[in-house]
């Protein structure tokens, strides 16, 4: 089974959501959903719509508290995990230890059991504040990303965001403990 974290990237809600789904045709879905995605209604989507169509792909209802995420660990319950879309905010969190959303206690559980956690990254500050968290998760064990572009070099310089179409290859090389290349677009 592959865990699927959400965070709130809204504006690339869509194409995450359309890439988990393609995935569910070779394998099981556990969605895990941030406090954000479950709480905040944006231009984009509310958080029922996304729901709803999260658990409609997947058949499976979203894991959305700590304490759901927690047993993901001590019940070895995934294979691989992936972060998309994940935030800034998320990926420093992760770097710096923190664990105050479902989606980074699912994320903290997993890694316990030393198997890859796919990221694709999505914010507008990674090339400035966030930069040093990048970097430090990319040297760090067990942890792979999709390959990154910048999305608007002109109005938004520091923003980098994930191939949402190279989720599912980035799955494939991570699973033999492989970073696909290149990793910047």
């Amino acid at each position: 089974m592959i865990g699927w974290g959400f965070c709130g990237s809204f504006c690339t809600m869509e194409k995450s959501i359309s890439a988990m789904a393609k995935l569910t045709q070779s394998s099981e879905i556990l969605p895990i959903f941030s406090y954000s995605v479950q709480n905040t209604v944006t231009r984009f989507g509310t958080p029922e719509h996304f729901r709803n169509e999260v658990e409609t792909i997947t058949g499976k209802k979203i894991l959305s508290t700590i304490e759901a995420c927690e047993p993901i660990g001590p019940k070895n319950l995934l294979s691989a995990m992936i972060i998309s879309p994940c935030t800034g905010n998320t990926l420093a969190k992760i770097a710096n230890g923190i664990t105050d959303t479902p989606v980074t206690m699912a994320a903290k559980a997993h890694l316990r059991n030393n198997r890859p956690l796919i990221i694709a990254l999505a914010t507008n500050d990674a090339m400035s504040a966030n930069f040093k968290n990048l970097a430090a998760l990319i040297e760090r064990k067990n942890i792979y990303f999709v390959p990154l572009v910048q999305d608007d070099t002109v109005n938004k310089p520091c923003s980098l965001v994930a191939d949402f179409s190279q989720i599912e290859k980035t799955l494939e090389y991570a699973l033999n403990g492989i970073q696909i290349r290149p990793l910047f677009l």
